[in-house]
């Protein structure tokens, strides 16, 4: 039978999560989690932040208030998934319209284009018609700029509200530990 020795330490179980993590949220995440009870898993010979975008994570298995913490936990995760949500409606929507006002634009040239191949040729419908074609070619840069600008104001609200959100469930994460 194996006697423990005076000076080694009692075995410790531990919970391990891998976390996808781009290089921007990556201080997000540890400081997150870390309210949460998850240190960094740091094994010789591995650089853990550089594991193909993935942060690998342990926490003792026996934490005390352990449900409540996973409860603020998955709170936490929603608010990051609605973080990203927020930077990607950013561009969404102006995206769609420039892509779209493009693709108008290019019907009315392709309409152009047929009126002026037609025998006799249809100058003055191909004028009329290229006009708001070009318009539809040049307009679309104005457009995103213009709708991304206007969206950014309203998203940078709301996301200093959901950071602020973060920032109040990691405090009460780390009172718990």
């Amino acid at each position: 039978m194996r006697e423990l020795r005076e000076d080694s330490a009692p075995y410790v179980g531990y919970d391990y999560k891998e976390i996808p993590a781009n290089a921007d949220k990556t201080p997000l995440y540890l400081d997150g989690y870390e309210s949460f009870g998850w240190v960094l898993e740091e094994r010789p010979g591995t650089q853990p932040l550089k594991n193909k975008g993935k942060l690998v994570l342990r926490r003792d298995r026996k934490i005390v208030n352990k449900m409540e913490l996973t409860r603020l936990q998955r709170h936490f995760e929603a608010c990051l998934r609605e973080l990203d949500q927020l930077e990607e409606s950013r561009t969404a929507r102006a995206r769609i319209c420039a892509v779209m006002t493009g693709i108008l634009g290019t019907a009315f040239l392709a309409g152009s284009t047929f009126a002026v191949t037609h025998q006799p040729p249809m100058v003055a419908l191909m004028v009329v018609l290229a006009v708001p074609g070009f318009a539809g070619w040049i307009a679309p840069w104005f457009l995103y700029r213009a709708m991304v600008r206007r969206r950014a104001q309203v998203v940078d609200k709301l996301v200093e509200q959901k950071y602020d959100e973060i920032y109040d469930l990691c405090a009460k994460g780390h009172s718990l530990l």
